[in-house]
């Protein structure tokens, strides 16, 4: 199986590093991605993707990127499912980032 994503769009927001109890560097950012299409308005709309980069480019990530960034990002595909409060059971998708340009 093979599991690989490739996308180039503007963060959201600055990138949130943040360490793990083993001092392991972890960032976070939304990604929003032009679709190749424009709706009934002839506007274009986005798609927003989690990411999640850990270890050395993570910490490369929140030194060389910005809210607006333009990045190419590639990386793998992972879905979690949970039951929310109200006992309804939600899926979030996340790309877990091997590397990125910017």
């Amino acid at each position: 199986m093979i599991n690989r994503v490739v996308l180039v769009g503007r963060l959201t927001k600055d990138p949130d590093l943040r360490y793990t109890t083993s001092g392991v560097p972890v960032a976070s950012f939304t990604l929003a991605v032009n679709r190749t299409y424009s709706n009934e308005q002839g506007e274009r709309q986005a798609d927003f993707i989690n990411c999640v980069v850990w270890r050395k480019p993570a910490e490369n990530t929140a030194n060389y990127l910005r809210k607006g960034s333009l990045a190419g990002v590639e990386g793998r595909l992972e879905t979690r499912s949970y039951d929310g409060n109200d006992g309804k059971r939600s899926l979030s998708l996340r790309l877990y980032v091997i590397q990125f340009s910017s």
